[in-house]
């Protein structure tokens, strides 16, 4: 039986200059760096957060979401 990965999809804000982007994330993975589109401003996780998602995503990666599961 092959499992199926869902992809989801989130609104990255860019603190430097406020453009936003959707972004398409397969579950299960996460990004530590992120190039904005609009002023090219290098996003990386905010202290304590485990990537850009959780930093600056309208929703947190899938890992955050299983943890608060758990």
């Amino acid at each position: 039986m092959n499992k199926t990965i869902q992809d989801f999809e989130s609104i990255v804000t860019c603190p430097h200059c406020d453009a936003s982007e959707a972004i398409h994330i397969e579950r299960g993975t996460s990004h530590h760096f992120y190039r904005c589109r609009s002023c090219s401003a290098i996003l990386k996780p905010k202290s304590g957060d485990c990537c850009i998602l959780c930093s600056f995503g309208n929703r947190d990666c899938s890992s955050s979401e299983q943890n608060l599961a758990a």
